[in-house]
């Protein structure tokens, strides 16, 4: 006797599960593109830092208490944005050039990788008190650095071409056995947690728990708080508890990471695309003229000869115009098609370098080239690191042979055991 054929709607709905978990296995089972978000978290925090240094001795006219912005005026607006910056907490020169040298100190140890997870958040508290304070400096690049800054708080961004990396690697524990102790990172998970307490009792302005935060209805004592908490629980149940709860929350992390990465993904897309459809709402993009404008004023004029001689051909200004609206207004249409993505992706880096030259704009140039860093392939990065690992070989020789442990972070291939190697569909 056979036994009744199963309808189609049952097998319908097994496919959908079957996808549904392979999904699910996809998001949760590693952090996907480790080059990428590394190459990010480098080129933001180099950014910064080139930033700050080079406004070193205009610092306290930017950002401190000599500039025209007094702290009244900066409350003011605070209070009606609901932004956050620790710089409003006291007007004194002190406290500033505290905040200011702590800035620059996190951006230099998150481009290397030092203490990663730390590190972001207080690279974040640095960019966004520097440029809340003075929300009126800046050129455009400033809003892409404020924004992936929190993003990159969320994401495993030390996996690879980091100290941490190069740290785990050395001393990575065998299964079953708890994590080495890490006596650096509890000194300052203690400090920055009495530091944060302190603010708290004395009422510093702006830390609230229940509004005026990152997100709706959770204020920034809150968040801050949260994400103190939760360092130090990855700690303990990484050093204590390495079974179900350390893979639970490792699986939250890489959730968390996916998650965020696809946010600065959708971020890039939507900066091209709005920018590329307001441009073709100006009239001077729709007749090919635009770019002829800024080259001839004096402040985007670093070199006014060169400047002269590409403005004195209309064929030139005018390809230059209509391709630089439809490079930004193709390029969210080609991101699930590698190679048309890459072909644009180079054309975006090229716009944004002759920007950096001909406009005298680096820094907006430099932020803009890393957000594009997110749709780099990762066979071309990997390509990268092992090129620049054997120049480095061969202009600092080491003596003996070296091991895996011995490599850099930045060099060689690299077995990734929770992660995987490879991007995902966008960046791959």
């Amino acid at each position: 006797m056979t036994s009744p054929t199963p309808p189609a709607d049952a097998y319908r709905e097994t496919r959908i599960e079957r996808a549904l978990g392979r999904g699910f296995a996809h998001l949760t089972g590693r952090a996907l593109a480790p080059y990428q978000t590394a190459v990010i978290r480098i080129g933001f925090a180099a950014t910064w830092l080139f930033f700050l240094l080079r406004e070193w001795p205009h610092r306290r006219t930017l950002y401190g208490p000599d500039g025209p912005w007094s702290l009244d005026m900066a409350r003011g607006l605070l209070d009606g944005n609901h932004a956050f910056s620790v710089l409003v907490w006291s007007d004194g020169r002190g406290w500033f050039e505290f905040v200011y040298v702590l800035a620059i100190a996190a951006a230099a140890a998150l481009m290397v990788g030092w203490h990663t997870r730390t590190m972001s958040v207080l690279f974040m508290l640095g960019v966004i008190s520097l440029q809340n304070r003075s929300v009126f400096v800046g050129d455009g690049g400033d809003n892409v650095i404020h924004l992936m800054s929190m993003y990159l708080v969320l994401t495993r961004c030390g996996q690879v071409w980091s100290l941490d990396a190069r740290r785990a690697r050395r001393r990575e524990p065998a299964e079953g056995v708890p994590s080495p102790r890490d006596p650096t990172g509890i000194v300052l998970w203690a400090v920055l947690g009495l530091g944060l307490a302190v603010a708290q009792l004395n009422g510093a302005y702006g830390l609230r728990w229940f509004e005026n935060g990152p997100f709706p209805h959770i204020g920034w004592s809150l968040a801050l708080w949260g994400l103190w908490l939760a360092h130090g629980l990855w700690w303990v149940v990484r050093r204590y508890a390495p079974g179900e709860p350390r893979t639970v929350l490792d699986t939250l992390a890489k959730l968390a990471h996916n998650g965020a990465l696809l946010v600065i993904v959708v971020e890039v897309c939507l900066i091209y695309a709005t920018a590329g459809w307001y441009k073709i709402q100006g009239s001077r993009w729709q007749d090919g003229t635009a770019v002829y404008y800024p080259m001839h004023l004096d402040y985007f004029s670093p070199w006014p000869a060169l400047s002269q001689l590409l403005t004195g051909s209309g064929l030139v200004i005018m390809l230059i115009t209509y391709g630089t609206v439809i490079a930004q207004v193709a390029f969210p249409f080609t991101v699930f098609n590698r190679r048309l993505k890459n072909v644009l992706l180079v054309v975006m880096i090229c716009e944004h370098l002759s920007i950096a030259f001909l406009l005298g704009l680096p820094f907006f140039s430099l932020a803009m080239i890393t957000a594009d860093a997110v749709f780099l392939p990762t066979n071309f990065l990997t390509w990268l690191s092992a090129r620049l690992s054997g120049l480095r070989e061969r202009l600092f020789p080491r003596r003996g042979t070296p091991g895996p442990a011995d490599r850099s972070a930045g060099g060689g291939p690299e077995v990734h055991t929770e992660h995987g190697g490879g991007g995902h569909t966008l960046v791959g």
